[in-house]
């Protein structure tokens, strides 16, 4: 499940600079940055508890 968040997060941040250089996505770019660092977040939170 971890690596599934970890591989999730990696994908938004990349879609998220895509969308900012291009520019066509609008708001929704912020939305999908905010998702990739809560991913990478729990991610963290989760690996130190183990």
């Amino acid at each position: 499940m971890g690596n599934l968040l970890y591989t999730l997060a990696v994908i938004l941040i990349i879609f998220w600079a895509i969308g900012f250089f291009v520019y066509s996505v609008g708001s929704l770019i912020h939305i999908l940055l905010v998702i990739a660092v809560i991913a990478i977040l729990l991610r963290l939170i989760q690996g130190r508890r183990l």
